[in-house]
């Protein structure tokens, strides 16, 4: 799912790293906007925002605003000079950036939710995961050739509508290439909204100690590959063995 690059990667390599990265990303949308107040996983309400206070003159308001955008441009750069940097092909080139990713969201879930709103704390807490958000969606879109984004849905809906569109004008008589892209589609943006329901229910009950969910997730794909690579060398083994 991670180690798949090129001619290797498949269209199931894809779905799998889809809908464990979406339910990730939904998650820390909507925890990390009841938490922190601030839009973690995309850039585009900082945009619009960042845009009425310049208008109205607002130059503080403005310097975080392009703030956000930066972090979340520099987990992006970050992301694409590392996978660049090592190496497409080399075997666990991608769970560095993956490991960041849990260790920010590790450190989120034991912070002290009974010291109250702290906005300086908070500020720093949703730079770190704009950084992070940025950094995964450069990492999927890497691994997936351009196939997969995970953080936000307005590219992906337009995306679905457009392989809709082309559905309904071959009366769904689907090609196996169109049929895959919709199931492929629909996964992300259905993922995507199921970890934003996960991330608010979570939230409302166990506050800070939510962000556990998505660590795991990160650990479940980080080490996905090495348990099935493993358990395919045992099973090769014993039907090895019973020839």
């Amino acid at each position: 799912m991670l180690r798949h690059t090129g001619q290797r990667r498949t269209y199931r390599h894809n779905l799998r790293l889809a809908v464990l990265l979406c339910l990730v990303a939904g998650f820390v949308n909507a925890a990390g906007l009841l938490a922190f107040s601030i839009l973690t996983t995309n850039i585009t309400g900082h945009a619009a925002t960042m845009a009425i206070d310049a208008a109205n003159g607002d130059i503080t308001a403005v310097a975080i605003a392009l703030g956000w955008l930066c972090l979340f441009l520099g987990g992006a750069i970050f992301s694409g000079w590392y996978t660049s940097f090592m190496g497409k092909h080399k075997r666990y080139v991608y769970t560095v950036p993956l490991f960041i990713e849990f260790t920010v969201l590790l450190i989120i879930a034991f912070q002290d939710s009974a010291s109250g709103i702290d906005t300086v704390r908070n500020n720093y807490i949703a730079c770190s995961l704009l950084f992070v958000m940025g950094m995964q969606n450069a990492l999927v879109t890497v691994i997936s050739r351009s196939v997969v984004r995970t953080t936000h849905l307005t590219g992906i809906m337009t995306d679905f509508g457009i392989s809709l569109s082309r559905a309904i004008r071959a009366q769904f008589r689907l090609t196996k290439g169109l049929r895959q892209r919709i199931v492929l589609q629909a996964n992300i943006i259905l993922f995507f909204l199921i970890g934003g329901v996960l991330g608010a229910i979570f939230f409302e009950r166990y506050l800070y100690y939510a962000f556990l969910i998505p660590a795991a997730l990160i650990v479940a794909t980080i080490f996905f590959d090495v348990f099935r690579l493993g358990y395919l060398r045992i099973r090769h083994r014993y039907q090895g063995f019973g020839r």
